[in-house]
């Protein structure tokens, strides 16, 4: 048996994700301004992980000091900053690289120092009309509260007014609310050049006409700077709170909580560091990191293409899922057989249609759906506020604590209420992440239920760009099940029992534990066994040991994981028989699958739920068998594909490596394009069937 850990933490597999992501902007494969591109979400991640993972483990330290524990959580907080540190000098050593490359291409982001006499004019006429309006400097002195105001999603300029021996500070908020984070300047006539300068150094070239006529100082200098805070909460309990009282307090609560991060350019003075320092309260487990000239990366995830089209990736069109178009309408399309959708592969408008007909057609009475994450501007939410107008039952499921979105499912909570809507907000201390819609008709003398079961949310941005399976059944077996799961969240003490559906808390650890025990005991009886898992993140200790027994008893385990992984494939009498592999590409890889070969009549779920502990056990999540035959066999076939990738699949190892999977002499797969293909063939087959048997008849 091995002596070797046989976990990884899961904070620094999460960093190692996110290593990932910067692979594919260091990658040259990779179009110019995608790689840009990464380079923000690399940014975006980083920020999530301090407000979240980093705030956790920084929580615990103060929980173990007060309590005179030893655990070993400050070892783990080294561990993070020094791997963080690491990825941050890729960063900016790559940053500078992309820059170079833009150049090459005629594409100039510059600073303040680098304008010409045109483009200086141009930007202090721009600046006195767009941008200073929005721009009110706040001055450091002994009243003001930093943390009171200052927004862990923004980045300022400290900016150090010296006159003589004497200094004053005042913070610039950077407007990007207000205005785009990157302008484009004019050119001369004739120059093939495209000139972005970003927003910050816009206010950097006007310092100037900001203070002046209203302070005294010989020079001026400013430098960036941001903070991030920890990302949870406290929520009063007194009885007399609604829960969304309590949020919108949980949200004031955040604005005013501690912060993390503390992230400033390398050349600030020393004594304006201390001082914001002291002001922010930063503390010696918090991350203090010297920085560049620019903060708020993550606004690159919207970097604009000024250049050539084959700068950015070639489209994908949307497939439009035949079944769909060759109804009379979203319902008998359904009521024909199952429709399995795969976002963003196929459109998110099936599904915004299906809701906007229910909305109005005469045979639907009900429509209940449950909203983790939606668009800003939601077709669905709409579709379910005309719904209400046409006199139709709706209930609408809303996740206060939906993590960054709750301020926005607030607005939505209240918008729905006044439609009339009947808003429920769900089970106290049980997170609703199910993605499931459910649509009564009545046909004839009876009621048919149409069900929707999906690994994502309702929300038709981010189905552009997460990929995402999409369940629709008007089997009872199913829509009876699913029926009772709105049932439970509304009353979640009265007793229920699901046979198809895999819902947690009530049955999903029971019936995974089942599930790999049964493949176990088909391995011990020399049967097929084995099991293919693709889901986000892998770290619940329960399940994970039950796969190393599993391994260990000869079942074939296939693991695909986008971030987190804390199991270790490959150790000796362990997980000799367990492979993982992640794959990160232009689509952001988010569905949740289980395969289980089953003596070689495979079962296969899609599901809501991640395989961590707070999923399985402290979060409404349902999963869904697939059983027609050849929807199942689709999903067989697309994580075949995956598994088959050589070019953006990752190895997932013990040293988190992030190695990219060997080619050797196989052909070049790049598994997103290759599923694009294998279901662009699959509607042309399916309507190549359908015009033959209408030929036949």
């Amino acid at each position: 048996m091995s002596t070797e850990p046989l976990y990884l933490e899961k904070e620094l597999s999460w960093l190692s994700f996110n290593e990932r992501v910067l692979q594919e902007a260091a990658d040259k494969s990779v179009p110019l301004i995608e790689r840009v591109r990464f380079l923000g979400i690399f940014s975006s991640n980083t920020d999530e992980f301090y407000k979240v993972r980093f705030a956790d483990v920084k929580r615990r330290i103060l929980i173990n000091q007060e309590r005179g524990s030893n655990e070993n959580s400050k070892e783990l907080l080294s561990k993070i900053q020094s791997r963080v540190l690491k990825l941050n000098q890729d960063f900016d050593t790559l940053y500078n690289e992309i820059l170079l490359e833009m150049a090459r291409r005629h594409i100039f982001l510059v600073n303040e120092q680098q304008l010409d006499d045109h483009q200086q004019n141009w930007l202090r006429k721009h600046f006195r009309t767009q941008i200073l309006p929005h721009i009110s400097p706040i001055l450091l002195t002994d009243d003001v509260d930093l943390l009171q105001f200052l927004k862990d999603e923004y980045s300022y300029l400290a900016v150090e007014m010296q006159q003589g021996d004497s200094k004053r500070y005042a913070l610039l908020e950077i407007p990007t609310d207000q205005q785009p984070r990157f302008i484009k300047l004019p050119e001369a006539k004739g120059k093939r050049r495209k000139t972005l300068i970003l927003l910050d150094n816009i206010i950097r070239f006007c310092l100037d006409e900001i203070f002046s006529g209203l302070f005294e100082y010989d020079s001026l200098a400013a430098y960036a700077m941001k903070m991030t805070r920890d990302a949870e909460y406290d929520l009063s309990q007194e009885v007399e709170h609604s829960l969304m009282e309590q949020m919108s307090e949980g949200l004031s609560q955040r604005l005013t909580a501690m912060p993390v991060r503390f992230v400033y350019q390398r050349d600030m003075p020393a004594d304006m560091v201390d001082t914001l320092c002291s002001m922010l309260k930063v503390s010696s487990y918090d991350s203090i990191i010297p920085g560049g000239r620019y903060h708020n990366f993550k606004d690159f995830i919207g970097f604009p293409n000024v250049g050539r089209n084959y700068l950015e990736n070639n489209p994908l069109p949307p497939l439009e899922s035949y079944q769909f178009v060759s109804a009379r309408n979203a319902f008998d399309a359904i009521k024909a057989q199952d429709i399995l959708l795969y976002y963003p592969y196929h459109t998110f408008n099936h599904m915004t249609e299906l809701v906007r007909q229910a909305a109005y057609d005469p045979k639907v009475r009900s429509i209940k759906i449950n909203i983790y994450r939606v668009a800003k501007q939601s077709r669905i939410i709409e579709s379910m506020i005309d719904a209400a107008n046409n006199g139709k039952r709706v209930t609408v499921v809303v996740e206060l604590q939906a993590r960054f979105d709750e301020e926005a499912n607030i607005e939505w909570a209240r918008r729905l209420t006044e439609a009339g809507v009947h808003v429920v907000f769900g089970v106290p201390g049980l997170k609703i992440h199910s993605k499931l819609c459910l649509i009564t008709r009545i046909e004839g003398d009876e009621l048919v239920r149409y069900a929707h079961i999906g690994t994502g949310n309702f929300h038709e941005n981010t189905a552009r760009i997460y990929t995402d399976f999409s369940l629709m059944t008007c089997k009872p077996a199913i829509t009876d099940e699913v029926r009772m799961v709105f049932s439970y969240i509304q009353n979640p003490y009265q007793p229920v029992k699901f046979r198809k559906l895999i819902v947690s808390p009530r049955n999903s650890r029971l019936r995974m534990y089942d599930l790999i025990d049964r493949e176990i005991a088909h391995a011990k009886q020399n049967l097929p066994a084995g099991i293919t898992l693709k889901v986000n993140n892998l770290v619940d200790k329960g399940l994970i040991n039950l796969l190393y027994q599993a391994s260990n008893a000869g079942v074939k385990i296939k693991l695909i994981i986008r971030g987190m992984c804390s199991l270790i494939p490959g150790i000796k009498g362990i997980s000799e028989n367990i492979t993982a592999i992640s794959i990160v590409d232009r689509f952001l890889e988010h569905p949740r699958v289980m395969v289980f070969d089953n003596n070689g009549d495979p079962e296969v779920f899609i599901s809501s739920a991640d395989w961590m502990t707070r999923n399985i056990d402290n979060r409404i999540e349902v999963g869904c068998p697939i059983d027609d035959p050849t929807l199942k066999q689709k999903i067989i076939d697309i994580l075949n594909i995956q598994l088959s990738d050589t070019v953006k699949a990752r190895v997932l190892d013990r040293d988190m490596s992030n190695n990219y999977v060997s080619r050797g002499n196989k052909r070049k797969i790049r598994s997103q394009i290759e599923i694009y293909d294998y279901l662009k063939q699959s509607e042309k087959q399916l309507k190549k069937q359908a015009q033959k048997s209408e030929n036949d008849a």
